[in-house]
């Protein structure tokens, strides 16, 4: 079995820390329930989007370009495991799921220039694992989550807006959702195939509109709910075949401001898909290469704070690993999908051949 598994730590490095649909970053992983005996990690990871356009549409016939509006944002997780007894095992895990980083430069779109968003997020979830025999696990637990963010919204696709401008700031707001799943193993061929639903949160933020200076409004959010499918299994000696399935219900996922009346995000559901190979080279070393694909439902009219729709990407992960200790890094690039950035529903801005390129670190420990 270990011939197998050996392949295994790297194969999730380097999936999170990238843009994918709506705010999603992470994909909520939880496969560290997964590690044997006690085991804790922790891993960095930094993106970089270049993501640009130009707003030559009816309202701006001439065009102008929009300049790169997509900020570089950098992350962190980790996470601990350890048995209970011979069935029952816990993990908890940090991460950074949900974010956005864009900001239109000021002086480029006539349409867009000035408008940013900025959302950050924090997670914990605790989980717990029930393991029936050597094949069937169940696993859940609850999971914590804060968000916070600001929005400003300017240029010409604005100016209906009394003053042409807008401001809204959301005040961190923390509440709780759930997670439960099933797994089955065939422990010799490392096979194991994992079923894991996360609940959708729901915050009831503060919120401080320029449009009321001085008071205090409200807004409710939710996170959406999702459905992670992770499968894996030795096809030869030292190789590792593995594929994850993810959806996700980001339509639920809408910002309405009380004195702005409107919703300020509109995204869709989504699947992705993520398919790949890791084998191990030596007692040391040991590789993975992934293909991942996202579909989305719907048109590509998006939000301008998410301009753009659905993503290709190749993920190439190595692994050193020295008695107890694993190293891992990972690099990933993403072409991102083409996008009509369109404010309640008008285009004005049309956003192609864009991409990103993520790097990430892993260092695992076992006690």
């Amino acid at each position: 079995m270990k011939r197998y598994l050996a392949t295994s730590a790297v194969l999730a490095l380097a999936s999170g820390s990238a843009m994918a649909s709506g705010l999603d970053r992470t994909g909520q992983p939880i496969g560290i329930i997964f590690e044997e005996g006690t085991y804790a990690e922790f891993s960095i990871a930094t993106t970089s989007a270049d993501v640009s356009g130009n707003d030559r549409t009816a309202l701006n016939p001439f065009g102008s370009a929009t300049g790169d509006v997509g900020d570089r944002f950098n992350m962190f997780s980790a996470g601990y495991k350890r048995d209970i007894n011979d069935q029952l095992s816990f993990a908890v895990i940090f991460d950074q799921p949900w974010g956005v980083d864009i900001a239109y430069p000021v002086g480029n779109s006539l349409l867009l220039g000035g408008t940013t968003a900025e959302a950050n997020s924090n997670a914990i979830t605790a989980l717990l694992r029930y393991k029936f025999n050597d094949r069937f696990s169940i696993h859940g637990g609850l999971r914590y989550q804060e968000i916070d963010g600001e929005i400003n919204l300017a240029g010409g696709a604005y100016a209906a807006i009394p003053g042409g401008t807008y401001n809204v700031r959301v005040n961190k707001d923390g509440a709780f959702g759930w997670v439960a799943g099933i797994a089955y193993e065939i422990p010799d061929i490392a096979l194991r195939a994992a079923l894991t639903y996360s609940s959708e949160i729901t915050h009831n933020f503060d919120t401080n509109e320029n449009l009321s200076p001085g008071v205090t409004t409200s807004a409710e959010t939710k996170t959406p709910q999702s459905v992670n499918f992770d499968f894996q299994t030795g096809i030869a000696t030292d190789t590792l075949l593995f594929a994850n399935v993810r959806w996700a219900e980001h339509s639920v996922t809408d910002l309405i401001p009380t004195t702005l009346g409107r919703d300020l995000i509109d995204l869709d559901d989504s699947v992705t898909y993520t398919i790949g190979v890791g084998r191990k080279f030596n007692e040391n070393w040991s590789g993975s290469l992934a293909f991942i694909y996202e579909d989305v439902d719907g048109d590509d009219r998006v939000s301008p704070l998410a301009p753009t729709q659905g993503m290709e990407a190749i993920r190439l992960g190595v692994q050193y690993q020295q008695d107890k200790m694993k190293i891992s890094a990972g690099i990933r690039y993403t072409k991102l999908g083409d996008a009509v950035a369109s404010p309640g529903g008008v285009p004005v801005a049309n956003f192609r051949d864009n991409d990103a390129v993520s790097f990430g670190l892993k260092v695992g420990y076992s006690f």
